[in-house]
């Protein structure tokens, strides 16, 4: 009875549509539009589902407050209920922070992931560390995010993290808006750093806003575009509160509005035509003119506030809603794996094309490894067989989840555009992975050479597994992590961007694997190249019964400038079959092998091209070895005569203290070998900008702590190569000659 039923109700539903239809009209056209219809709406609801979403970093300088703010954000934004201080009384620690030695040491470590929505809108964000040794967080969150908030101190400004900062999102193209936070500080001039922002960074800057008051009298902040005044009300300033703007401000309003709009004239020719004009613009043409600006990064809009004190989040929340991109506005292209100039441009809004994403970081937790993973094309789903571009491997989806700090919640699946992680997924961090094997691969992030090395070995024999399991975790987790044996004291090396680097690793390792480690003295990544170019014709031969091995090589080497002096550059010039091009690749990789390990102290050479001329074959002896060895021969034939020299990395060095203390601080950086590029005295404070030897800067941490009491800061980072004093030269190749002939 069921069935008849259906049938009928079946047929009178198709009689009831085909009468709607027009004459002559098949029924089959008619399911074919409605099909087309409905897929249609599902690209428009893809579309308008991935404009609501925001990817957002928040980076600075160490001690600027980014932790902080991204605390208030998730409070104001509703996900979590109570807020907690970096270095509160209470113990807990800021959410961000969830690692026990961040809550210790009260800085960020490694970068942390949370989501949260704002006025119907989805932000995923990233809270990265400021500190100079944990660059590569910052670098791979850059990476995968379309927005960013470059959080400044209204005290400290533009600093050294905050120049290294500005270079990453420029590397990845990546728009910002700037927050100057800590308007309650004593010293606070948030219009100085805007200065600075131009300056130093080079942007086109404006600030939106001015503060009502400063340092203890700071009250909330006044709106340019808009002409009002916000205070922020309630115990936790969650009530925000528009009046009008005070008298004393009205004019200084009206100065910064003109140069807001000056600024955006430079970077806008419908602004600029009406700027020459003198014609009043709108609060909604300015707020087009800015984000069209910004997203273009022809400005910085300049955003402001105490995120301590709760004053100026939620403007600034609104502010990465209207300035900064949603997914689908920003161009991303994969590149064939097998050859990098052909790209094929990825949507983020249609969700029938096959899923491509980027894994940009791994953790390990109690359940296992942890794989951060941004999707830049189509769906991904749990139990979806996906693979990883870099060696095909076929892998399935067990789990897919939400991160918000260390806290999971588990998906079904994500969509183009957004963040998740994923367990259980076996793979490297900037391993590219997608719904079919076809060849494409992300282009991969930029990784820092490592300036720093340390010895270290287990306390007792007991621990060497968990000592080996520890290293494999941290090198797979961390690229500036590098280890590696010592060919001739055959200790374990470990390698990293500064000494805190490596001592949170020590840290961990006994923390998390109960590995008690013994550290030697720091040693410093010299490197050797030379200065004149020399000639080289070198034969390799051996004879030991039946076929040999003979190879033959002439040329030269010479020395690298400019951009290429970090690396080193083979080039085949021969003409002919003197020796048969199947060898080159053995040429080539018996070069960079010697290059390895230079011969005055044994550290990797840098900045030498081998040109390849001429050589010889033979037709039974000659091999890949043979000529392998033959390079290497030739490198040590012709390095002695190119006047080799050893370099030493040099660090930019920022120093912060009071005025009292600049003459004696200028005195240690001098006895440290120094060379002092600039000071600005500010509000009290010294600020000494210095290039210093790496090998000179052990120890100064104490050193500044004892000649200002207490009160001093610092900060470095890499800045370049240099030659060494001939002493300390002469030192390190007596060192090595010691040591060989002591093996």
């Amino acid at each position: 009875t069921f069935r008849i039923i259906r049938t009928v109700m079946s047929l009178s539903l198709l009689r009831a549509l085909s009468r709607q239809l027009p004459r002559n009209q098949p029924m089959s056209r008619f399911w074919l539009r409605s099909a087309s219809t409905s897929a249609v709406a599902d690209d428009q609801a893809q579309e308008l589902a991935v404009r609501k979403i925001r990817n957002v970093g928040i980076s600075a300088h160490i001690d600027s407050g980014k932790t902080t703010l991204t605390e208030r954000v998730l409070f104001f934004t509703g996900k979590i209920s109570k807020m907690h201080e970096v270095r509160g009384k209470d113990e807990v620690g800021a959410t961000m922070d969830s690692m026990d030695l961040e809550r210790e040491k009260g800085i960020t470590i490694q970068s942390a992931a949370t989501y949260t929505t704002w006025k119907d809108h989805n932000i995923n964000i990233i809270d990265t560390p400021g500190h100079v040794d944990f660059t590569i967080e910052v670098e791979r969150a850059l990476r995968v995010l379309d927005g960013a908030v470059l959080v400044l101190c209204s005290v400290g400004g533009v600093q050294s993290q905050t120049l290294t900062v500005n270079r990453q999102m420029k590397r990845y193209n990546v728009p910002c808006i700037a927050f100057v936070n800590k308007l309650d500080r004593p010293g606070a001039n948030p219009f100085r750093v805007i200065d600075q922002i131009k300056q130093k960074l080079r942007h086109n800057a404006a600030a939106l806003q001015i503060p009502i008051g400063l340092e203890s009298g700071l009250q909330g902040v006044v709106d340019l575009i808009t002409q009002k005044a916000y205070y922020f009300e309630g115990d936790y300033g969650e009530r925000v509160v528009e009046k009008p703007v005070p008298e004393s401000l009205q004019k200084e309003v009206a100065a910064r509005r003109l140069e807001l709009v000056g600024a955006l004239a430079d970077a806008d020719d419908s602004v600029a035509e009406k700027f020459v004009l003198e014609e009043e613009l709108t609060a909604e043409e300015i707020y087009a003119a800015v984000r069209k600006a910004c997203l273009k990064r022809k400005f910085t809009p300049v955003m402001m506030g105490s995120a301590l004190k709760n004053t100026g989040v939620q403007p600034l929340l609104d502010g990465i809603l209207r300035f900064l991109p949603s997914p689908d506005e920003v161009s991303y292209e994969a590149v064939d794996k097998d050859d990098e100039s052909k790209k094929t441009a990825l949507s983020a809004v249609d969700p029938k094309l096959p899923f491509i994403g980027l894994a940009f970081k791994l953790e390990q937790n109690k359940f296992g490894q942890l794989t951060f993973m941004r999707t830049y094309q189509g769906v991904l789903r749990k139990g979806d067989v996906i693979y990883n571009a870099r060696d095909d491997r076929k892998v399935k989806v067990p789990r897919l989840v939400r991160m918000h700090a260390n806290q999971m919640v588990d998906i079904q699946e994500v969509n183009a555009g957004e963040i998740c992680a994923i367990f259980g997924l076996d793979c490297n961090s900037g391993d590219t992975f997608s719904e079919e094997r076809n060849g494409l691969t992300m282009v991969s992030m930029f990784v820092p050479d490592p300036v720093i090395s340390l010895a270290i070995r287990p306390e007792h024999q007991k621990y060497l597994e968990g000592f080996s399991k520890a290293l494999q975790r941290f090198q797979k987790q961390d690229p500036t992590f590098r280890v590696h044996i010592d060919d001739e004291s055959k200790e374990t090396i470990i390698s990293g961007m500064g000494e805190l680097h490596l001592e949170i690793y020590k840290e961990l390792m006994l923390r998390e694997f109960g590995v008690p480690t013994v550290t030697g003295k720091p040693k410093v990544a010299f490197r050797e190249t030379i200065t004149a170019p020399a000639k080289f014709d070198f034969i390799h031969k051996k004879q030991s019964g039946g076929s040999g091995q003979y190879g033959r090589v002439i040329g030269e080497i010479s020395p690298l400038v400019g951009e290429e002096a970090h690396s080193c550059v083979f080039v085949d010039n021969t003409v002919g079959q003197n020796i048969p091009k199947n060898f080159i690749p053995a040429i080539e990789k018996g070069f960079l092998e010697a290059c390895t390990k230079g011969q005055l102290t044994g550290n990797t050479m840098i900045g030498v091209k081998f040109t390849l001329l001429d050589g010889a074959a033979h037709s039974v002896d000659s091999n890949d070895l043979s000529f392998r060895m033959a390079a290497i021969g030739a490198m040590r034939q012709a390095v002695h005569k190119a006047s080799p020299i050893v370099m030493e990395p040099i660090m930019n060095v920022e120093v912060n203290a009071p005025n009292e203390f600049q003459g004696a601080l200028i005195g240690v950086l001098n006895k440290r070998r120094g060379t002092i590029a600039d000071t600005d005295s500010k509000e009290g404070y010294t600020t000494i900008q210095a290039q210093v030897p790496l090998n000179e800067m052990f120890g100064f941490s104490q050193e500044l702590r004892a000649n200002t009491q207490g009160k001093g800061e610092f900060s470095m980072e890499y800045a370049v190569h240099q030659p060494t004093l001939p002493a300390l030269q002469a030192e390190l190749i007596k060192t090595f000659e010691k040591e060989r002939q002591g093996k």
